[in-house]
């Protein structure tokens, strides 16, 4: 006897959360995760990291920040 797979196809339009609401959570999500990095990341004044430490921790966090949200 045949196996018989029923399969449904993706709808046209996808659904609203996926359209507007998730994006938008991503985007706080992101902005908010790259700031607090940020600000972490300067709050130790070492004078021998200077510029460095909070650059790299800036690049280093949106570097993270699209490799996870970069779908959404």
């Amino acid at each position: 006897q045949p196996m018989v797979i029923d399969v449904q196809s993706k709808p046209s339009q996808p659904h609203w959360y996926e359209r507007y609401l998730q994006p938008c959570v991503a985007e706080l999500l992101g902005s908010a995760l790259f700031i607090f990095i940020g600000c972490l990341s300067v709050v130790e004044d070492a004078v021998i990291t200077g510029r460095l430490q909070p650059a790299l921790a800036h690049g280093l966090a949106l570097g993270l920040i699209i490799a996870i949200l970069g779908d959404i």
